[in-house]
């Protein structure tokens, strides 16, 4: 009997992962051809091509593949498991004398994998590519005037540096750096300014500011109320400059967000990419534990396009839900923890109520 169940074990797991692995390509696949016409819209920006536009799609698919792993573990496993139900196999499993409890066992036993997937893509795969390709198209398209950073950009404008440290919402950006360079390339006054409005198109205001110039051996320190820098960078440029917390790997995302509260500046928007991260694998085996409620649910009377159409119709929701009630909570000052939490958990408690009555 023992070696009855682990051969059934074995096999339910691996149409588990095929599943996965089935339902996970055509997403991926769907979602970056919509990447890619988003990306041709740039051709012809600076030195950006055709090529630069596949290269930037290749090298950001272990992050789609990243986000999409709870649906995809949603997904898979109704298809996965609905063909076996459909196919009266689960069926002749019972008869067997395998229970219902054991073969969910064994479905969740193989979401243990994709959650350890999970946590090492998020944390070793995604983030270095996926900076990379933006680093490689802010190049391609602004040339070496530009540099992306973990925290943040430099951008040449003129005979000066500047670096960006964060930008806001609202058109505006946050610990501003300028080193303004002499003719003889030799540092002349260095600018630090706590907010940048950008005033117009191009121009921004900076506000907040500590200055020092550099004449011979003396250094004067003066406080400005304001500093403009003019025809420097448009709202849409910088979108294009700023790496996005979510292209970060847990370690730097904490690393950062400690550099940001001991200058006491906010950090929530990180701190939400952070939770959001780390409740990935949960995440992903709380949507194994719903794509049960599916097969031997109140809906396991449905056939497989019935189940795969409501199974997507709810990954859809959930992510949706998840990512507005993320950003709602930036605006309420909720804690993330809590916005992201709070979704993850009453999918929990949906599946485990659904699957005691199945049970």
């Amino acid at each position: 009997m023992n070696d009855s169940i682990k051969i059934i074990d074995r096999y339910l797991g691996r149409n588990t992962l095929q599943g996965f692995f089935l339902v996970l390509s055509v997403l991926v696949v769907l979602l970056s051809f919509m990447e890619l016409l988003i990306q041709v819209k740039d051709i012809g920006k600076g030195g950006f091509q055709m090529p630069d536009a596949f290269g930037f799609v290749v090298l950001t698919i272990p992050k789609r593949i990243v986000d999409l792993m709870p649906v995809a573990a949603l997904l898979g496993s109704i298809v996965a498991l609905g063909l076996l139900a459909d196919h009266q196999e689960l069926t002749a499993m019972q008869a067997a004398g395998i229970s219902v409890q054991r073969m969910a066992f064994s479905v969740l036993g193989t979401s243990v994998v994709l959650m350890l997937a999970a946590i090492f893509m998020a944390e070793f795969v995604a983030p270095p590519l996926d900076q990379m390709a933006r680093i490689q198209r802010s190049r391609a398209i602004y040339g070496k005037a530009v540099m992306m950073s973990k925290e943040g950009f430099w951008v040449r404008h003129g005979s000066a540096f500047v670096h960006v440290g964060r930008t806001l919402s609202g058109e505006k950006a946050a610990d501003i750096e300028v080193y303004e360079l002499d003719e003889s390339g030799r540092l002349r006054q260095f600018i630090w300014a706590e907010e940048a409005i950008i005033d117009g198109q191009q121009d921004w205001l900076l506000k907040g500011i500590h200055a020092k110039t550099f004449t011979g051996d003396s250094v004067e320190v003066r406080l400005l109320d304001e500093y403009r820098l003019s025809s420097f960078l448009t709202p849409g440029q910088v979108a294009l400059l700023q790496l996005p917390p979510d292209s970060l790997s847990l370690s730097d995302l904490w690393s950062y967000i400690r550099s940001l509260d001991e200058r006491a500046q906010n950090s929530k928007a990180y701190t939400l990419a952070f939770w959001q991260k780390v409740c990935l694998p949960i995440t992903t085996g709380v949507m194994v534990l719903l794509s049960l409620t599916f097969i031997f649910g109140s809906t396991r009377t449905r056939n497989a396009s019935q189940r795969i159409f409501m199974g997507m119709l709810t990954g859809v929701v959930f992510h949706l839900a998840n990512q507005i009630f993320g950003h709602l909570g930036l605006i309420l000052n909720i804690p993330p923890m809590v916005t992201t939490l709070v979704p993850v958990g009453i999918i929990l408690i949906i599946a485990l109520r659904l699957l005691r009555r199945a049970f």
